[in-house]
């Protein structure tokens, strides 16, 4: 049985015990008590990949078991959203009796939004070219008449074939606020959107009253950007991948967001900027000694944050940390502990019925 699949009513107890965890792990950092933010316990998963069992003349979605990596045929997901367990089956129909669409059809992969849009992405292990296009338009076309708002994507290795568009676009309410998210397929989205609203309010009330610039690290598509820009005289931010600056670029035009700044640089290149290693052609024309950078955010992937950013971030007075890894987070505050208190503490249950925990911690000055 996958974590996704364990009873509803085993999810207090599991939540009882990461919260237990984080208490265990944050104890030698002298943390108060995490503010606990629970999740859905159903449909609250805004994307999900599944491969394609081919069985005779039947096809199915599967996923293997993390441990014995067993095939379990999966006809239904309760982690995922309404509008994916929607469509998993009208892919399938749409696709079994099609050679052009089944044929070395070997993964799935759905993003939707709380907004009701989807984008569906084919995977195959074969060339794709005109015969795929126009029988992969005539599915399109028959799931809308059928009310999916969905897009269609076919990958296969070094091709990319778009029907209209690749990304979709994301409401969320955030403090009283709609804002917008443009969201491109394959780039990083937050998957559970109940909780990212939680993580952005959290975020808002551990800064409300701050003081001066906000510079954020790994700024995505600008998720927590754009809902703390309300706190700040000015945001700079920093992002690497491509796809997911340009979506940052749109979301500022689209929530009219004037204060704002993007740059595409690793936030271990920026650290050399700010430390005066290094010049960099990107950051021509930005006045980075105009800003004043009293708070930090970084919500870095699971390897955490590198010895030199590290260093660098315990020169601002207050730090905002987004952590997907609390081990790494803790590893990190090992060393900011030397000069930032930990004044706030919470846990965003993100991945419900599993053992990953996902948390923040408002850091100020000792």
């Amino acid at each position: 049985m996958t974590p996704e699949h364990l009873p509803i009513e085993q999810y207090d107890a599991q939540l009882a015990e990461k919260v237990a965890r984080l208490q265990s792990m944050m104890a030698p950092f002298a943390a108060p008590a995490p503010e606990v933010f629970r999740s859905p316990t159903s449909h609250y998963r805004m994307r999900a990949e599944f491969r394609i069992w081919h069985d005779e003349d039947d096809l199915y979605h599967i996923m293997f078991e993390s441990q014995t990596k067993q095939r379990i045929r999966v006809n239904s997901f309760p982690a995922a959203s309404s509008l994916i367990n929607a469509l998993m089956p009208a892919m399938l129909d749409g696709v079994r009796d099609i050679p052009a669409l089944r044929h070395k059809l070997f993964q799935i992969d759905y993003l939707t939004t709380m907004s009701n849009q989807a984008v569906v992405s084919m995977l195959y292990h074969r060339k794709l070219g005109e015969e795929w296009q126009q029988h992969a338009e005539a599915l399109r076309d028959n799931l809308r008449a059928q009310g999916f708002n969905v897009h269609l994507i076919g990958r296969a290795t070094k091709t990319k074939i778009e029907l209209d568009q690749d990304f979709i676009d994301e409401r969320l309410t955030v403090a009283g606020k709609e804002m917008i998210y443009r969201q491109v397929e394959n780039s990083f989205t937050q998957p559970n959107a109940a909780m990212n609203v939680h993580m952005l309010e959290w975020a808002l009330d551990a800064t409300h009253g701050s003081k001066g610039d906000l510079l954020e690290l790994y700024c995505g598509n600008g998720n927590f950007s754009l809902a703390l820009a309300r706190n700040f005289n000015r945001v700079l931010a920093t992002e690497i991948a491509k796809p997911s600056v340009a979506a940052a670029q749109y979301n500022i035009e689209a929530n009219e967001i004037e204060n704002v700044q993007i740059i595409r640089m690793a936030a271990e290149d920026f650290t050399q900027a700010m430390n005066g290693v290094r010049e960099f052609n990107r950051l021509k024309g930005i006045d980075l000694k105009s800003y004043q950078c009293e708070t930090i955010f970084v919500d870095p992937p699971r390897s955490g944050l590198d010895a030199d950013t590290v260093k660098m971030v315990q020169a601002y007075p207050r730090i905002l940390y987004i952590s997907c890894n609390p081990q790494t987070l803790c590893e990190n505050l090992e060393t900011l502990s030397e000069t930032h208190n930990v004044s706030r503490l919470a846990l965003f249950d993100q991945f419900p019925y599993t053992h990953h925990m996902e948390c923040g911690v408002w850091l100020t000055r000792k």
